[in-house]
């Protein structure tokens, strides 16, 4: 299916939002996401299902010094 993620059109093989995380290789303790302009907090992602045409955005955070 195709979704927007992070504002570019990609292929997504996952069919959960915990599924996209793994499949975008990202931390998940270190993960923001939000499905078509709400936040999805860690506990929701196993059960938020991904839709065709779902605007998706995952931010990690990364800490310098």
């Amino acid at each position: 299916m195709k979704i927007r993620l992070n504002g570019r059109t990609i292929e997504c093989r996952s069919s959960r939002l915990t599924g996209l995380v793994r499949e975008m290789g990202l931390a998940p303790s270190s993960v923001v996401a939000e499905v078509n302009l709400e936040v999805v907090t860690q506990e929701k992602w196993e059960s938020t299902w991904i839709k065709d045409g779902d605007e998706i955005e995952l931010l990690s955070f990364v800490g310098g010094g």
